[in-house]
């Protein structure tokens, strides 16, 4: 990408739109850890956050995508106790793969931020995200060639 941060691509679950999310290399690498099922020999930051949750006895219900403000996003952590607590989202994202927890976006946010692929380029799009799939969190480290 021009910035080469990493992207994070929500996709609505009901229809056509998109909501790209610029994100942290770490939390890529989260993210990526989470998705591909990767459990490493420590917790990283996120995992220990969902075993303290855990041992704290609630459930992180919900995450919610709130606004954005100067293309700066905010979110919302919901628990089961009722307690909501502000977060990033690529934070919110990588915990919420790691708890099975739903991601939801504000209608405002999704209105002013998202973008939608038309029926044609879907096929691309799923090319796309069959080469995200496979790729690993080492194809984005910097070697020499």
């Amino acid at each position: 990408m021009p910035t080469n941060n990493p992207l994070v691509l929500l996709r609505e679950v009901s229809g056509p739109r998109y909501l790209p999310i610029w994100i942290g290399a770490v939390e890529a690498t989260a993210i990526a850890f989470a998705q591909q099922g990767v459990v490493p020999p420590r917790p990283l930051t996120h995992d220990l956050l969902k075993d303290v949750i855990e041992a704290m006895g609630d459930e992180l219900v919900e995450v919610r995508i709130t606004e954005v403000k100067d293309h700066v996003f905010y979110a919302v952590l919901v628990f089961a106790s009722g307690v909501e607590v502000e977060a990033r989202p690529s934070d919110s994202i990588a915990l919420a793969l790691r708890t099975g927890t739903p991601i939801y976006c504000e209608e405002d946010v999704l209105t002013e931020s998202s973008v939608g692929v038309p029926d044609e380029e879907e096929e691309e799009v799923e090319k796309f995200r069959e080469f995200l799939d496979e790729i690993t969190p080492e194809d984005f480290e910097q070697g020499g060639s």
